[in-house]
């Protein structure tokens, strides 16, 4: 027997698909033959024996999942062209099962007490031997078609139950559940699926029994045909997935993930097909998790974490071979995990942005080296790097200047020199022009920036200028660091960054509005809250808005002492706001603080940022990823920085390093943060965590009756002189911590 072809013309996702030979699934074709062979009546001669994959030529094109390369556009059948809104098929007619969920448990109680599974046998016999069975049993009600993506009509109480109860029968119980999916899948399908057949689905993709490897290939051959779905009935899969729990919603996407793990790197490679012989299983598998990623996206707070769908396998293959690609060949149907980023760890993609920063460092380096070769001038150094020299007294001025007048250089490896200082930058010093240079600029009497209180958060300010030139020096300096992997302090909203990917690629049009997106009051209470509760408090209101109120679509604000007023909309000041039009207010409202109000600060911002990050690996990030980029994390785990530290002429059981932990781990917070910045520059912890600073502490062997401990920022080194008791050590290092400020040469 074979599985039906799915008629298409188009190719096939995974390109090289090749005919599979007709037993090639050896352990699959055992597996059928145990159970034919446990099956009472094995005379059924068109019970199948084995699964071959269909010819290539038969198998139908992938359809995307989403709409854009970074999965996150929400579905919508309004936008769906008019031939995937064809008319609802018919749904046959279903069997009638009256089984109830305490029916099956009284069921599953009697088997355990009595040893006879044959009524429980049975019932999963039966209700797993085609998709009209699983519907026959799990519909809610059998009599109502439930077309609509609101309602799947499942019984989740009783698919839950009837799942949970599954892996503690017997072994020929589950083997019949397992013949049954693949009676359902063998089915030959004539015209479009019905609502029957993608709640079968739905249901099947919740099976634990495809967390065990002896499963994959039914596993496998699952996940294909809903891959191969219409996008009309991945459209309803999305929606009804988001109503499943959150313990099982989890429980499938573990599930998938694994699948892919162990496809990639099987513990026995004996167990699957040859990978040549199977390419379609990591397309098929991650298309499918794309589902329940748009799923996850369309609730908020979503169900689960966007990191609970990273896979850290990943992180083991030739990432820069998936990113070239996916440049080459895009969102065609030579397949790369590029295409589907959410399953891409924040440190593969760090690492991608890095090679792919050093691939255009390295570039541009060459190309001035060639340059200064042809016009026969004699090559230095200083031309392969970013020089800037600053003096502290002009920090900013000084920056302005440098990053403006060698925008030509800002791709290359930064170095920064302090006027009047000897201190030679092998890295130390660029994170303390960072911290200096953010540290004044975001200061409130700047004016650049304004700090908000309750969110503990900057946003830009508002007053008008004659020159933005600042606002793109802040833009380059988030740029600079993460091209040179630095992080920074900078505490700017979340809705900040998906600003900063509005779009993730410059357009080549410069009318072409940047830094613009849908904004909400969830948005606007991560930087406002005050007023955005009183926005909210607007829009439950239940008496009078207009005569209680009286507003209109107009706004006010202070700008260097004078009020100023603004309309949300054309002659917003003659419009009063009502009960039926407080929505557009609020959303007019929300717009004109966070985009119409700071768009000259935030474009200016915006091309700052990418005139030094311009890069299509940008566009595998979410935004709260290019916070983490630009930020690091700001919780601190002294523990784990204590198991990953390296030493230098001591050992982790002297007596000065344990007193050296004793003390530290008693810090309070901002000592921690203080002793972070002492040692590294940066009090905030990279993408990798701790182990990523590669943090060492080398014994000093000079005097300690006044010696303090010494940094070698460059190289997150900390020098511990080795004193006497730990009272004298934490005095030292306490002075030492709060006092460092500049650089010198010993």
């Amino acid at each position: 027997d074979r599985l039906p072809p799915i008629q298409s013309a188009s190719r096939a996702a995974a390109g090289g698909l090749e005919r599979g030979a007709k037993n090639q699934f050896t352990t699959f074709s055992n597996f059928i033959t145990t159970i034919n062979q446990k099956k009472e009546g094995t005379g059924n001669k068109n019970s199948p024996t084995q699964l071959v994959i269909p010819n290539i030529k038969n198998v139908r094109d992938l359809p995307p999942i989403c709409l854009d390369v970074r999965q996150k556009q929400r579905i919508s059948i309004d936008t769906l062209p008019q031939e995937l809104k064809a008319p609802v098929p018919p749904e046959p007619s279903l069997p009638i099962r009256t089984k109830t969920v305490k029916d099956f448990q009284d069921d599953m109680e009697k088997a355990k007490s009595s040893g006879d599974w044959k009524p429980v046998h049975d019932f999963y016999s039966t209700t797993f031997d085609s998709f009209l069975e699983i519907n026959a049993a799990f519909k809610k009600d059998t009599n109502s078609p439930f077309n609509t993506i609101e309602d799947s009509g499942i019984n989740a109480k009783f698919v839950n139950v009837v799942y949970d109860a599954l892996l503690n029968t017997p072994q020929d119980v589950q083997k019949s559940v397992l013949k049954g999916i693949i009676n359902g899948l063998l089915q030959e399908w004539k015209g479009p699926r019905t609502k029957d057949d993608l709640r079968a689905y739905c249901i099947l993709l919740q099976n634990p029994q495809f967390s065990n490897t002896s499963t994959y290939v039914i596993y496998a051959h699952l996940l294909r045909q809903i891959a191969a779905l219409t996008e009309a009935d991945h459209h309803f899969l999305v929606h009804w997935s988001k109503k499943i729990s959150q313990r099982r919603f989890k429980q499938v996407v573990d599930r998938l993930l694994q699948f892919i793990s162990l496809r990639l790197f099987p513990a026995k490679p004996e167990e699957f097909p040859p990978m040549m012989k199977c390419t379609w299983w990591i397309p098929s598998a991650t298309k499918v998790l794309a589902l329940f990623n748009a799923a996850n996206s369309l609730i908020s707070p979503p169900i689960i974490s966007y990191m609970d769908f990273y896979n850290s396998t990943l992180d083991h293959i030739d990432l820069m071979e998936e990113y070239h690609n996916w440049q080459c060949y895009g969102n065609s149907h030579r397949f790369s995990f590029c295409q589907y980023p959410f399953i891409i760890s924040i440190a593969a993609k760090k690492v991608i942005i890095q090679r792919d920063s050093e691939q255009q460092m390295i570039s541009i380096a060459r190309q001035s080296l060639v340059d200064k070769v042809s016009r026969r001038q004699k090559p230095d150094m200083n031309m392969l790097f970013l020089n800037v020299k600053v003096r502290r007294t002009h920090l900013v001025s000084d920056s302005l200047d440098e990053l403006t007048r060698k925008r030509a250089d800002l791709k290359k490896k930064l170095k920064v020199t302090f006027v009047g200082e000897a201190g030679l930058d092998m890295g130390g010093l660029t994170k303390e022009w960072f911290l200096l240079l953010i540290r004044q600029i975001f200061h409130p009497d700047y004016g650049m920036f304004t700090y908000h209180k309750d969110s503990h958060c900057h946003w830009f300010s508002s007053f008008k200028c004659d020159n933005y030139s600042e606002f793109r020096l802040v833009g380059a300096l988030m740029g600079l660091a993460v091209y040179n992997s630095i992080t920074l302090d900078i505490r700017f909203p979340p809705c900040c960054y998906k600003k900063l990917l509005s779009p993730p690629i410059v357009p080549c049009d410069h009318n072409t509005l940047v830094g613009i997106c849908d904004v909400t009051l969830d948005d606007l209470v991560q930087i406002m809250p005050e007023l955005a509760h009183g926005l909210s408090e607007l829009l439950s209101y239940e008496g009078n808005v207009e005569e209680d109120f009286y507003s209109t679509f107009q706004v006010f604000q202070e700008e260097f002492g004078v009020i100023k007023s603004y309309n949300l909309k054309p002659n917003g000041d003659k419009i009063p706001v009502t009960n039926q039009n407080r929505k557009e207010y609020v959303q007019l409202y929300v717009d004109f603080l966070l985009n119409k109000s700071i768009y000259k600060q935030f474009a200016a911002f915006y091309y700052g940022f990418h005139s030094v990050c311009a890069s299509y690996a940008l566009l595998l990030l979410r935004p709260e990823e290019v916070e983490i980029l630009v930020c690091g994390s700001p919780e601190l785990d002294m523990s784990a920085l204590q198991r990953s530290t390296q030493y230098e002429g001591y050992q982790k059981t002297d007596l000065t390093i344990r007193y050296f932990w004793d003390v530290v781990l008693g810090f309070s917070l901002d000592l921690q943060k203080k002793l972070l910045h002492f040692a590294t520059g940066s009090d905030r912890v990279p993408v990798g965590g701790m182990a990523d600073l590669n943090f060492k502490i080398s014994k000093s062997e000079t005097s300690t009756n006044w010696q303090l401990p010494v940094a070698h920022t460059c190289f997150n080194q900390l020098c511990l002189p080795p004193y006497k008791n730990k009272k004298e050590l934490k005095q030292k290092l306490i002075i030492g911590i709060s006092n460092a400020e500049g650089f010198g040469l010993e």
